[in-house]
């Protein structure tokens, strides 16, 4: 009988904290879901994933210290540019990305003509345009030019890498999805972050390092 007692006890016990789990999962801001990248590979998505955990803590932190009627700071809505007129260029997503939307609606107000496409599997589109394991995020853009743009590219530094391409460079790159870059706005946090330069050899380097908000506009 103890023996039986002993067993339905840990049975408790695990169920309990099983309940548990799931309640604290199910409460975590939708925002932060829909970036994930739940179609990818396993190893594709682990940067993305490790970015998130970061960008939940941030905002689980703010949001216990900040007052209800806090500005969010969000540059996909600022005034119209033409940074980007007369470019055109398709957007490979996730369905369920949220910050992937977000950037597509900042690129087209600086003037990108956009084609979003959901994709089952993107790691299949950065293998195809060259897109470097360490320098994935969570869209792929490729202009018609066949330029690629890795994550949230701010629109200045897209505008300048087309105006005068490098002759060993491929595109731009965002790795994972920092605090602050354009798409990824939240209550005026930023992350300082590094914009890179993909070149056909598969190498790449610093094209702009991104200290303040305003050194993206």
């Amino acid at each position: 009988m103890r023996r039986y007692a002993h067993v339905f006890s840990n049975g408790h016990h695990w169920l309990s904290g099983r309940v548990l789990l799931l309640m604290v999962i199910s409460a975590l801001p939708l925002t932060l879901a829909a970036c994930s990248q739940s179609n990818t590979s396993v190893s594709d998505s682990q940067p993305v994933k490790a970015e998130l955990a970061a960008v939940q803590n941030i905002q689980v932190q703010n949001e216990k210290s900040a007052p209800d009627s806090a500005p969010v700071i969000n540059q996909s809505t600022s005034l119209k540019s033409e940074l980007l007129k007369n470019v055109s260029a398709t957007v490979y997503k996730d369905a369920n990305c949220g910050c992937c939307k977000e950037w597509v609606g900042y690129a087209e107000d600086n003037g990108l003509s956009a084609t979003a496409h959901d994709v089952a599997d993107l790691s299949l589109f950065k293998e195809r345009y060259g897109v470097p394991q360490q320098m994935r995020s969570c869209h792929t853009t490729v202009t018609t030019d066949g330029f690629v743009f890795e994550g949230h590219v701010p629109a200045k530094h897209m505008a300048q890498f087309l105006a005068t391409p490098p002759a060993q460079a491929i595109g731009l790159a965002v790795p994972s999805m920092p605090v602050g870059s354009p798409g990824m706005e939240y209550q005026g946090k930023f992350m300082p972050y590094k914009v890179m330069q993909l070149n056909k050899d598969g190498t790449t380097e610093v094209y702009a390092a991104i200290d303040s908000p305003q050194q993206q506009l």
